[in-house]
Protein backbone atom coordinates (compact mmCIF):
# COMPACT_ATOMS: atom_id res chain seq x y z
CA UNK A 1 0.00 0.00 0.00
CA UNK A 2 2.79 2.44 0.80
CA UNK A 3 4.99 1.33 -2.12
CA UNK A 4 4.11 4.09 -4.57
CA UNK A 5 4.35 6.72 -1.87
CA UNK A 6 7.83 5.44 -0.97
CA UNK A 7 8.80 5.59 -4.65
CA UNK A 8 8.13 9.32 -4.35
CA UNK A 9 9.42 10.02 -0.82
CA UNK A 10 12.75 8.19 -0.90
CA UNK A 11 14.11 9.73 -4.12
CA UNK A 12 12.83 13.15 -3.03
CA UNK A 13 14.76 12.90 0.23
CA UNK A 14 17.88 11.62 -1.53
CA UNK A 15 17.75 14.46 -4.07
CA UNK A 16 17.30 17.00 -1.28
CA UNK A 17 20.24 15.44 0.60
CA UNK A 18 22.34 15.92 -2.53
CA UNK A 19 21.21 19.55 -2.55
CA UNK A 20 22.24 19.95 1.09
CA UNK A 21 25.63 18.48 0.15
CA UNK A 22 26.13 21.15 -2.49
CA UNK A 23 24.55 19.80 -5.69
CA UNK A 24 23.01 23.03 -6.93
CA UNK A 25 20.32 21.38 -9.06
CA UNK A 26 18.65 20.02 -5.90
CA UNK A 27 18.99 23.15 -3.77
CA UNK A 28 15.23 23.44 -3.23
CA UNK A 29 12.52 21.11 -1.98
CA UNK A 30 10.44 21.91 -5.07
CA UNK A 31 13.01 20.69 -7.58
CA UNK A 32 13.90 17.69 -5.41
CA UNK A 33 10.22 16.74 -5.13
CA UNK A 34 9.64 17.12 -8.86
CA UNK A 35 12.63 14.90 -9.59
CA UNK A 36 11.27 12.45 -6.98
CA UNK A 37 7.96 12.38 -8.84
CA UNK A 38 9.85 11.78 -12.08
CA UNK A 39 11.64 8.79 -10.51
CA UNK A 40 8.34 7.41 -9.21
CA UNK A 41 6.83 7.74 -12.69
CA UNK A 42 9.70 5.84 -14.31
CA UNK A 43 9.08 2.93 -11.93
CA UNK A 44 5.30 2.98 -12.23
CA UNK A 45 5.46 3.38 -16.02
CA UNK A 46 7.67 0.31 -16.28
CA UNK A 47 4.80 -1.75 -14.85
CA UNK A 48 2.72 -0.82 -17.90
CA UNK A 49 5.10 -2.81 -20.12
CA UNK A 50 6.31 -5.61 -17.80
CA UNK A 51 4.63 -9.00 -17.55
CA UNK A 52 2.53 -9.59 -14.43
CA UNK A 53 4.15 -11.57 -11.59
CA UNK A 54 7.60 -10.36 -12.64
CA UNK A 55 8.27 -8.61 -9.35
CA UNK A 56 6.65 -6.83 -6.44
CA UNK A 57 4.89 -4.29 -8.64
CA UNK A 58 1.83 -5.08 -10.75
CA UNK A 59 2.46 -5.83 -14.40
CA UNK A 60 0.68 -5.15 -17.65
CA UNK A 61 -2.11 -7.73 -17.18
CA UNK A 62 -2.76 -6.49 -13.64
CA UNK A 63 -3.13 -2.95 -14.94
CA UNK A 64 -5.41 -4.08 -17.77
CA UNK A 65 -7.67 -5.66 -15.14
CA UNK A 66 -7.90 -2.25 -13.43
CA UNK A 67 -9.31 -0.51 -16.50
CA UNK A 68 -13.05 0.12 -16.09
CA UNK A 69 -15.32 -1.46 -18.72
CA UNK A 70 -16.33 1.93 -20.15
CA UNK A 71 -12.75 2.52 -21.40
CA UNK A 72 -12.28 1.11 -24.92
CA UNK A 73 -9.15 -0.87 -25.81
CA UNK A 74 -7.88 -1.45 -22.25
CA UNK A 75 -4.55 -2.99 -23.31
CA UNK A 76 -3.82 0.02 -25.51
CA UNK A 77 -4.91 2.37 -22.69
CA UNK A 78 -2.38 0.76 -20.34
CA UNK A 79 0.43 1.09 -22.88
CA UNK A 80 -0.58 4.69 -23.65
CA UNK A 81 -0.65 5.74 -19.99
CA UNK A 82 2.78 4.16 -19.53
CA UNK A 83 4.17 6.19 -22.41
CA UNK A 84 2.53 9.35 -21.03
CA UNK A 85 4.01 8.70 -17.59
CA UNK A 86 7.49 8.36 -19.12
CA UNK A 87 7.00 11.53 -21.15
CA UNK A 88 5.80 13.36 -18.05
CA UNK A 89 8.83 12.16 -16.08
CA UNK A 90 11.16 13.42 -18.79
CA UNK A 91 9.31 16.73 -18.88
CA UNK A 92 9.66 17.24 -15.13
CA UNK A 93 13.46 17.16 -15.13
CA UNK A 94 13.86 20.05 -17.57
CA UNK A 95 12.89 23.48 -16.32
CA UNK A 96 11.69 24.57 -19.76
CA UNK A 97 9.23 21.67 -20.08
CA UNK A 98 8.22 21.43 -16.42
CA UNK A 99 5.03 23.58 -16.63
CA UNK A 100 3.61 21.64 -19.58
CA UNK A 101 4.59 18.32 -17.99
CA UNK A 102 2.94 19.36 -14.74
CA UNK A 103 -0.37 20.22 -16.39
CA UNK A 104 -0.27 17.07 -18.51
CA UNK A 105 0.48 14.86 -15.51
CA UNK A 106 -2.24 16.48 -13.39
CA UNK A 107 -4.75 15.68 -16.13
CA UNK A 108 -3.37 12.15 -16.49
CA UNK A 109 -3.62 11.55 -12.72
CA UNK A 110 -7.24 12.71 -12.75
CA UNK A 111 -8.05 10.49 -15.74
CA UNK A 112 -6.41 7.45 -14.12
CA UNK A 113 -8.31 7.80 -10.83
CA UNK A 114 -11.37 5.83 -12.08
CA UNK A 115 -9.11 2.82 -12.70
CA UNK A 116 -7.87 2.97 -9.11
CA UNK A 117 -11.43 3.29 -7.82
CA UNK A 118 -12.54 0.38 -10.03
CA UNK A 119 -9.67 -1.81 -8.76
CA UNK A 120 -10.47 -1.11 -5.11
CA UNK A 121 -14.26 -1.48 -5.43
CA UNK A 122 -14.05 -4.61 -7.59
CA UNK A 123 -11.48 -6.29 -5.36
CA UNK A 124 -8.87 -6.72 -8.09
CA UNK A 125 -5.67 -8.36 -6.85
CA UNK A 126 -2.15 -7.52 -8.01
CA UNK A 127 0.27 -10.40 -7.68
CA UNK A 128 -1.95 -11.78 -4.93
CA UNK A 129 -2.11 -8.47 -3.06
CA UNK A 130 -5.33 -6.46 -2.82
CA UNK A 131 -5.67 -3.11 -4.55
CA UNK A 132 -4.85 -0.06 -2.47
CA UNK A 133 -7.91 0.86 -0.40
CA UNK A 134 -9.69 4.06 -1.41
CA UNK A 135 -9.16 5.70 2.00
CA UNK A 136 -5.44 5.70 1.13
CA UNK A 137 -5.44 5.82 -2.67
CA UNK A 138 -7.60 8.92 -3.17
CA UNK A 139 -5.50 11.17 -0.87
CA UNK A 140 -2.36 9.69 -2.46
CA UNK A 141 -3.69 10.52 -5.94
CA UNK A 142 -4.56 14.05 -4.75
CA UNK A 143 -0.95 14.41 -3.55
CA UNK A 144 0.34 13.40 -7.00
CA UNK A 145 -2.03 15.89 -8.64
CA UNK A 146 -0.88 18.65 -6.28
CA UNK A 147 2.79 17.96 -6.99
CA UNK A 148 2.12 17.95 -10.73
CA UNK A 149 0.37 21.31 -10.43
CA UNK A 150 3.31 22.56 -8.36
CA UNK A 151 5.49 21.67 -11.36
CA UNK A 152 3.22 23.74 -13.60
CA UNK A 153 3.66 26.79 -11.38
CA UNK A 154 6.43 29.16 -12.46
CA UNK A 155 7.63 31.03 -9.35
CA UNK A 156 7.72 34.83 -9.38
CA UNK A 157 11.15 36.15 -10.22
CA UNK A 158 12.06 33.20 -12.43
CA UNK A 159 12.83 34.67 -15.79
CA UNK A 160 12.43 32.62 -18.92
CA UNK A 161 15.45 32.99 -21.17
CA UNK A 162 14.93 32.25 -24.83
CA UNK A 163 17.97 31.00 -26.66
CA UNK A 164 18.06 31.41 -30.41
CA UNK A 165 20.58 29.38 -32.40
CA UNK A 166 22.65 31.03 -35.07
CA UNK A 167 22.61 34.53 -33.59
CA UNK A 168 26.00 36.01 -32.99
Amino acid sequence: MFGTLMLLAVPTLLFRLLGALGVGRFATWRVSTLHGLAMMLVFTASAHFAPSALGPMPGHQDLVAMVPSFVPFPRFAVYATGVLELAGAAGLVREATRPAAGVGLAVLFVLMLPANVHAAVSGIDFNGEPATPLWFRIPEQLLFIAIALWAAYVPQGVRRVRVTAGRG
